[in-house]
């Protein structure tokens, strides 16, 4: 009787192994060998897997507003950077130093092609916000509001604030506006919606404006500047853009709050920095503004490569029939001609 048994859990065990072979065998054939498919997990690294220069591993601890509550206190600089798919939000998240990721309404420009920001829909703001969220990480997500989704009412910015929140699944929503939205942010903060605020240039009103200019050049400019600032602080901003102001405001400006401000274009002492992607990555053909610095310049690589590709397919050096082709086995491939000659096709 115990042999019996025994010699019934050793086929059960070998049935079981055959299943597993199988189901590894069926895994692998099945796997699709195409050019575009999700990375393989990578191991997380160890603590001696740091570099010199004392940077926390990857993946970065998820960064909170208290995380940069935190970084204003020690006055560490915050690093932000635009994202607008997939792709662009792997990127920011590529580095344990990018502390916020932002789907800026820029994406109406470098993404879409239009000619202004304005023109940008909520619609087209969470589709492309779902796409950043998918690829992010540890950067804390925030996505700009377009124009016009946040200006009829308190009420109105708050549902469509929430439709970013509930449906494309970000963290924290940007407005631009001086203290005439501060009501609108008090709304939107007592409901639970972190605020970003923006001030100095706000792209949204470049028509008001007169075009894309520095802001802040007169005691009345300036002075209207520090009074938005502080009545945003006060409705309840965790944080505040600063664009297109000279150095010596941003710094003034980032002196008289206790939140951080973020500067693009405010001089090197607001309590961080954002830049658009394709400006820093220098992928975009477009005007580069004083304050842009490329720090690579993707675009020349990118033509270059598209222009190889072309060349490749033109000249027929690709694909490698070797190299970059798949084959079938001899006598497969006969039997195969063969059944198509009898059918009257084939060679």
């Amino acid at each position: 009787m115990l042999l019996h048994c025994a010699s019934g859990r050793h086929t059960t065990m070998l049935a079981a192994a055959a299943a597993r072979s199988a189901t590894r065998t069926v895994t692998v054939s099945t796997r699709r060998h195409m050019s575009v498919r999700p990375e393989e997990p990578k191991p997380k690294p160890s603590s001696a897997d740091t570099n010199a220069l004392n940077q926390p591993p990857v993946p970065r601890k998820k960064v909170t507003l208290s995380t940069l509550s935190s970084m204003n206190a020690k006055k560490t600089p915050i690093t932000m950077i635009t994202a607008y798919d997939y792709p662009t939000a792997l990127a920011c998240s590529s580095t344990p130093l990018t502390d916020i990721t932002l789907i800026g309404d820029s994406l109406a420009q470098v993404c879409l092609g239009l000619p202004s920001t304005t023109q940008l829909t909520l619609d087209e703001m969470i589709h492309h916000s779902r796409a950043v969220t998918r690829g992010t990480t540890h950067p804390l997500l925030v996505a700009d509001m377009p124009f016009g989704s946040y200006q009829v009412s308190s009420e109105r910015a708050l549902l469509n604030a929430l439709r970013l929140i509930k449906e494309a699944h970000v963290e924290a929503v940007k407005l631009e506006g001086g203290a005439e939205i501060a009501p609108t942010v008090r709304r939107l903060v007592d409901a639970g919606i972190p605020v970003m605020a923006h001030i100095g240039l706000q792209p949204q009103k470049h028509t008001s404006l007169s075009g894309y200019k520095v802001q802040g050049r007169s005691v009345e400019s300036a002075r209207r500047l520090i009074h938005d600032a502080l009545a945003l602080q006060e409705a309840g901003a965790f944080s505040t853009v600063v664009e297109a102001v000279p150095r010596e405001l941003g710094k003034y400006v980032t002196e008289q709050l206790k939140i951080p401000t973020i500067g693009i274009g405010a001089g090197p002492w607001t309590s961080g920095q954002v830049l658009v992607l394709n400006d820093l990555l220098g992928t975009w053909s477009g005007h580069k503004a004083k304050f842009v610095r490329r720090f690579a310049n993707l675009k020349d690589v990118r033509d270059a490569g598209i222009h190889k590709y072309a060349e490749a397919v033109r000249d027929q050096s690709f694909p490698d029939p070797e190299t970059e082709s798949y084959t079938i086995d001899p006598r497969v491939w006969e039997r195969f001609l063969e059944a198509e000659q009898k059918d009257g096709r084939g060679i």
